[in-house]
């Protein structure tokens, strides 16, 4: 086998986040798995998240970072999808990695009936197995 084939096929993985503007939910996972799992809800603002979100990306290492962007039921953008997407431009521009997003719709509602207790953390969780559904 090649080292590009080895490496090729290498499982990516992924950090998502579930972004708001109080809190962000925040899971991983990967491309061989294509599961995700709940990590935690950042609950600081500012710099405070960025630095949080700094220290969950270098213990994960992912290769792409997941966000969730909101519209209303019909798809049409509200004013938290430009703050999502915002947020996606800012961890591009700090963290220099691919940002992936995904329409978040229905993720908190699906999360909560499944019964999650750390809501934020597992519509993450869901937005990025939406992901990796995908790919």
């Amino acid at each position: 086998m090649s080292a590009v084939l080895a490496v090729a096929s290498q499982p990516l993985a992924f950090l998502a986040f579930d972004f708001g503007t109080r809190r962000v939910g925040v899971a991983t996972g990967n491309s061989l798995t294509r599961t995700a799992t709940p990590l935690t809800t950042v609950a600081v603002e500012g710099e405070a998240r960025l630095a949080a979100i700094g220290a969950l990306i270098a213990e994960w290492r992912p290769a792409a970072l997941v966000v969730g962007v909101p519209r209303h039921p019909d798809g049409a953008p509200h004013v938290n999808t430009e703050r999502a997407r915002r947020f996606g431009r800012d961890l591009q521009a700090r963290f220099g990695l691919p940002v992936h997003e995904v329409d978040e719709r229905y993720t908190t509602t699906d999360a909560k009936r499944a019964g999650a207790v750390d809501l934020d953390a597992a519509a993450a969780a869901i937005i990025l197995e939406q992901h990796l559904a995908a790919l």
